[in-house]
């Protein structure tokens, strides 16, 4: 049920952060304890239409496209250069990768390390792809 209500809170946050041009943030448990939070590709899409809202990062690998507005492609295993690469542990940060899985690996590692705005895009390119939207290739996977 709590994560339900959460799940329901955080897509309010999107639409009221897509209608007033801010980025929402990822609300705590009720414990206080901030965790990561899982997006559709319709939600996700809302999001990419604020490109400097987040950070949108690529955690796939090997490399297999990429969503459009796409800021960086850092494999979902190697935190040093994910956490090299964000602006601070309170930002906006929005990962995928193919499927989900790799993306919510990922996911779980920042929210342990103490970020505290990570969403993660359920289904990933592959729902992104079903739902009829397209990916690009950089060609050289980077």
């Amino acid at each position: 049920m709590r994560m339900i209500i959460a799940v329901g809170l955080f897509i309010s946050l999107i639409v009221v952060g897509a209608a007033c041009s801010a980025a929402p943030v990822v609300p705590p448990t009720p414990s206080g304890e901030a965790v990561y939070k899982a997006i559709t590709t319709d939600e996700f899409a809302v999001a990419l239409d604020q490109p400097d809202a987040f950070t949108v990062i690529n955690v796939h690998i090997p490399y297999e496209g990429e969503v459009p507005n796409t800021d960086d492609y850092i494999p979902y295993n190697d935190l040093d250069a994910l956490t090299a690469a964000l602006p601070d542990r309170n930002a906006p940060i929005i990962l995928y990768c193919r499927s989900g899985r790799m993306s919510e690996e990922a996911s779980r590692a920042l929210v342990a390390l103490g970020y505290t705005n990570v969403v993660d895009v359920s289904g990933g390119m592959n729902a992104w792809t079903d739902s009829g939207r397209e990916l690009l290739m950089s060609g050289d996977g980077s």
